[in-house]
């Protein structure tokens, strides 16, 4: 790296980070991340958290946009990304399931009546993927034309709605209206909050799209690459470095989110942002188990061993009752959960004949409440003599997450509430989100669009505005 290079300092080494990092090195930047624990990769960890061998995902498991994101695309990461038989499944309580398949015709025939108005419905998503792409995922802020050209699709309109409104417009029968519920609640709002229904369209879509993802050995495997990647450009990483003030720098990118901000950093903005930062808000919290299993999850269904993600919660009424009550402070008796099981696929994350499987419930913003007895009871539901095979169990509440990670605030592991306004303007009221009020100092993280997920693409649009800025 020749002594005239420019600075650039990166807080945070999670995948936005990251990103920015590289984008930052591959422009001829010195760069240098900064990471507060003793491991990289922020929501893209693994750790042994149960028995000896038996490989857990921290955080996030599961990554559709891991491998074919804009940014991800072109770095062609050394990565090893296992793709399951079938993205998605939602069991019912009559022993059968409903299915998503890469092949969205084939999703469709499995929803009997409604086969023609889910394919009505997610087919040009679909088939117009390259239109939206630009604009939902970026790189941000997108061209006007794009814009324009994207919103005027009829499909746009539903991707505005919520998941009740949706559900009850366009499909008849329950396994289809469930179907989208599951997906819905991933948005960690309340189904008849807007644009829960979009949301769901927009992860249905991306499992016809792309397929729903992960790397083999843990998803730990993805942050070391792009660490790797960063390294080979010249970037250093320091880890167990946690950031107090603003670092001196030519440029400064924070992975973190505006709470963070404004501890680092609040003194040097001016008041009219910090007054904006801080009105940005947070979600529910999540509740977390990680299992060492004797065996394969036995489903009543059996289709759903083929899934690498399932979702617990049976009809649609049913999950949104479990939606509603983090916000108002409940708990529900049969939370919604997600549940994934990548070692059916991936036999680095168990010793053989053994397994894993990771799941979660939404609770109140920094509960303490254990739902331990709760999430398992709904694996039960559909699947009886689930309890039987569990070896060990490692428990991960919300305080817990924003212990291990502080952007995790009070368990959002989305980085922050997605209803529509904070989807559109996020995390402040401005053409380009990723400028702070002062010069040279950017955020990067997830409370920045597209928002939540594992695809680097908040790290890149940022970095990209940070070149433009300096050059």
């Amino acid at each position: 790296m020749p002594a005239s290079a420019r600075t650039a300092v990166v807080i945070g080494s999670g995948p936005n980070g990251l990103a920015a990092a590289i984008t930052m090195a591959r422009a001829g930047w010195q760069v240098t991340v900064h990471e507060a624990e003793a491991t990289i990769g922020g929501g893209v960890r693994s750790a042994e958290l149960t028995l000896p061998g038996f490989v857990h995902d921290v955080c996030s498991a599961i990554h559709p946009l891991g491998h074919d994101s804009p940014f991800f695309r072109e770095l062609e990461l050394p990565v090893e990304w296992i793709q399951p038989p079938v993205p998605a499944a939602h069991p019912l309580d009559d022993g059968t399931a409903v299915l998503v398949h890469r092949s969205l015709f084939e999703t469709g025939e499995g929803l009997g009546e409604d086969w023609a108005p889910y394919t009505r419905v997610l087919s040009p998503l679909v088939m117009a993927w390259p239109d939206f792409e630009p604009v939902i995922l970026g790189p941000h802020p997108p061209s006007p034309r794009r814009v324009f050209s994207a919103l005027s699709l009829p499909v746009a309109r539903a991707g505005l709605s919520s998941a009740r409104s949706l559900a009850e417009r366009k499909f008849r029968a329950e396994r289809a209206r469930a179907l989208l519920a599951g997906h819905a609640a991933h948005s960690m709002l309340p189904l008849e909050t807007r644009p829960s229904g979009g949301i769901g369209l927009f992860l249905i879509a991306t499992a016809h799209v792309y397929g729903w993802g992960f790397p083999r050995g843990g998803s730990q495997r993805l942050a070391d690459a792009l660490a790797d990647r960063l390294r080979e450009l010249g970037g250093e990483i320091h880890t167990e470095s946690p950031v107090e003030r603003l670092p001196p720098a030519d440029a400064v990118l924070a992975d973190v989110v505006p709470r963070e901000l404004l501890r680092i950093a609040g003194d040097s903005f001016s008041a009219r942002y910090v007054r904006a930062l801080r009105r940005y808000r947070h979600g529910p919290g999540v509740f977390k188990l990680d299992w060492a299993l004797d065996g394969p999850i036995p489903w009543d269904a059996e289709e759903c061993g083929r899934a690498g993600t399932v979702h617990l919660g049976g009809t649609f009424d049913e999950i949104a009752e479990s939606e509603r009550a983090p916000r108002a402070g409940r708990y529900a008796e049969r939370p919604f959960v997600l549940l994934t099981q990548a070692s059916l696929f991936d036999d680095s994350r168990a010793p053989p004949g053994k397994h894993t499987s990771w799941a979660y419930c939404h609770v109140p913003n920094g509960s303490a409440e254990d739902m331990t007895n709760r999430i398992e009871a709904q694996v039960e539901r559909f699947a009886p003599g689930f309890r039987k095979l569990i070896l060990a169990r490692a428990m991960t509440g919300p305080a817990d997450f924003e212990r291990r990670n502080r952007n995790i605030v009070g368990g959002d592991i989305n980085g922050g509430a997605i209803d529509l306004g904070q989807l559109l303007f996020r995390p402040v009221r401005k053409l380009v989100p990723y400028r702070t009020s002062l010069r040279g100092v950017y955020l990067c993280s997830s409370a920045t669009p597209p928002g939540g997920g594992v695809h680097g693409m908040c790290g890149y649009s940022a970095a990209r505005v940070a070149l433009r800025d300096l050059a």
